[in-house]
């Protein structure tokens, strides 16, 4: 058995540690238009923070060979806890009193027992990587197989995802989470063994899909058309004059978020107007500590600042990469790899949204953003990362 991989591990802390000055610099309007403490969010941010770099450090230190629960592995059972537990809660939450399950827009996304509010879907996307992980390294391998078979390989998991996207994109109206669900599941299955002309289909029926999901919803038409307004000028410039005036649309409001996220991001240049400095956050940019974390950070630090972290990010996706790719057990390659891919693609949708490349979703940028769920389930799928890490020879 190797060392603990520390590199990935002080790397989390010091994006944990940024995400909570940020929740002190960022949210002044909404302290004041709240009358909460100046402190509030910081405090909160702060006990999330330490509890979830305890949660890495515990799990790194676990054998995860080690049988805990008759043949289940130490790795298995905090999967399956985590796989079946959060599925379980997102049924569950549905019919709760909405003294429990608050309704947020028109959906029950949040479990809230006192002061904790947590979101199961978090914690089930970490879930989803281990089952998938599990079960792909018992079914799947690199031998040639025909199209049909591996449709009919993989049918099971087709179902297992339509349930996740009824439960989360349907019922909890989050359309963001799916597609980071999509987008592992394809490279899960890709890297477990299915051929490229599968994962083409697959990925094909995953746009049809989304696109299915957005013109069934009239708040996603809504959000695509603003996201469209802002961006057809620029498109539709390389398109012939007929063609541009058909796809062309007219009367849809501007992004009132995006306008100002990208004003933001204007404002802060090259070096920022420093920590604390920040204008837009003091109204114009609403919770401008969660979704828009980046957009603030990028006005108070500038160009500098955002490079810098979005190395920090990088490395740590190395690291998480490097041990998947180390490792000689098929599980848990397959789940660093999963838990990389959810980082990776948090960040890049985040970042695509906030800059008006691809429409909003509402994703959390991994350990930045505030918010106890996001950052609790990354350190669970990080530390379980680590503990998988004394397995691989990372020198």
């Amino acid at each position: 058995m190797y060392e603990v991989d520390s590199r990935l591990f002080y790397v989390c802390i010091v994006l944990i540690a940024i995400g909570m000055i940020f929740s002190l610099s960022l949210p002044a309007f909404t302290v004041l238009y709240y009358d909460f403490s100046s402190y509030h969010f910081f405090i909160r941010q702060f006990l999330v923070g330490f509890i979830g770099i305890f949660i890495m450090w515990k799990l790194s230190q676990i054998d995860p060979d080690k049988k805990w629960i008759g043949s289940l592995s130490a790795f298995e059972v905090i999967g399956f806890t985590l796989f079946f537990g959060s599925f379980l809660a997102m049924i569950v939450m549905q019919f709760l009193p909405a003294s429990l399950v608050p309704i947020t827009g028109g959906a029950k996304r949040w479990i809230r027992v006192g002061p904790i509010s947590l979101s199961p879907v978090e914690f089930f996307k970490i879930g989803f990587v281990f089952f998938l992980a599990w079960s792909f390294s018992r079914k799947l391998d690199h031998n040639k197989k025909r199209l049909k078979d591996e449709f009919l390989l993989l049918f099971p998991y087709f179902i297992l995802f339509a349930i996740a996207v009824f439960l989360i994109a349907i019922l909890q109206k989050d359309l963001g989470q799916v597609v980071v669900l999509a987008l592992t599941l394809i490279v899960l299955a890709t890297f477990a063994g299915t051929s490229k002309k599968f994962f083409g289909l697959f990925g094909l029926a995953g746009v049809i899909l989304v696109f299915f999901a957005i013109i069934t919803q009239e708040h996603r038409i809504r959000r695509f058309q603003s996201w469209w307004v802002t961006n057809q000028d620029f498109v539709l410039s390389f398109l012939p004059a007929s063609m541009a005036d058909i796809l062309r649309v007219s009367g849809a409001e501007e992004p009132y978020q995006i306008g100002h996220s990208l004003n933001a991001i204007y404002h802060g240049g090259f070096f920022g107007v420093g920590l604390g400095n920040g204008t837009f956050k003091l109204g114009f940019l609403s919770e401008v500590h969660t979704d828009f974390v980046l957009a603030g950070i990028a006005e108070e630090l500038g160009f500098i600042g955002i490079f810098i972290i979005t190395l920090i990010i990088i490395y740590a996706i190395y690291r998480i990469l490097k041990i998947s790719s180390r490792n000689q057990n098929g599980v848990y390659h397959l789940f660093s790899l999963g838990v990389g891919t959810i980082i990776t693609m948090a960040f890049l949708i985040n970042s695509y949204g906030i800059t008006s490349i691809t429409p909003i979703k509402g994703i959390a940028v991994p350990f930045l953003s505030y918010g106890g769920s996001s950052i609790l389930a990354l350190c669970v799928g990080v530390g379980m990362v680590l503990m998988v890490s004394k397995k691989a020879d990372l020198s």
